[in-house]
């Protein structure tokens, strides 16, 4: 359970408002889309989930967690738990798309495998589990550089789970890709939904929205004005954003 509450963001030194008392409930296993135009707050929102960036005001609680006021437990909690996917994620291109799985995050991997690279044979099986589950068995050994959009994103993704996390946040996470890739990557989050429970948060356009979320949020000018069980949008839900 995750309740986030009065979130409140603002950014510069004219403190202009960004983000404006949010208050939603996240249930485990949803694909939550997050909805609206350029400059409505989507990314801010993503990003102050994941604790990049920090609130002016609110409450965050997590399994009971006070995130916000229990800074090193709340924190650790998240930086475990919840993975932070970029538009366009970060993979060593040098390296396969296995190493980038089982290195990982600095704040997630021990030192001595950071420096050598050398990991366990459970971790090495449990990897390639994932990237078969992701339908990313045949790119393994490849070097990062040479994967496509839709693989790097599904790599990013098999990283996160391998890493163990339970809700997956993502801003974008299909931009510049084409239809039928972006669909492939979204259909990816979807079954990790239904089939393991992870949490999903993703920003996506309304047409993307409305075919594979679960639950709409729509944002207007740092305002939630819609909050909707996924499903084609009506006009005038349109209209809100």
């Amino acid at each position: 359970m995750i309740k986030v509450e009065h979130l409140t963001k603002s950014i510069g030194p004219e403190k202009r408002l960004v983000l404006h008392d949010i208050s939603v409930q996240i249930e485990q296993g949803e694909m939550i889309a997050v909805v609206g135009g350029s400059g409505s707050g989507k990314s801010t929102l993503i990003r102050c989930l994941t604790l990049q960036e920090r609130w002016d005001k609110g409450s965050f609680i997590i399994d009971e967690v006070d995130v916000l006021n229990n800074k090193i437990k709340g924190k650790l909690k998240v930086r475990r738990e919840w993975a932070y996917l970029e538009q366009n994620p970060y993979l060593n291109p040098n390296r396969t798309a296995l190493k980038n799985v089982l290195i990982g995050r600095a704040s997630q991997t021990p030192w001595w495998r950071m420096l050598t690279g050398m990991v366990r044979s459970d971790d090495y099986m449990g990897a390639m589990d994932v990237l078969e589950q992701l339908g990313l068995l045949d790119k393994a050994h490849q070097k990062a550089g040479s994967l496509s959009g839709g693989e790097k994103q599904r790599t990013a993704i098999a990283r996160a789970l391998v890493h163990g996390a339970k809700v997956i946040a993502a801003d974008e996470p299909v931009i510049g890709l084409d239809p039928k890739t972006a669909a492939s990557v979204l259909d990816t989050l979807r079954k990790l939904c239904t089939d393991q429970q992870i949490t999903v948060i993703a920003a996506l356009p309304i047409e993307l929205a409305e075919r594979h979320a679960t639950r709409i949020w729509g944002l207007k000018d740092g305002n939630l004005v819609l909050d909707v069980s996924g499903r084609k949008l009506t006009g005038p839900e349109k209209m809100k954003l």
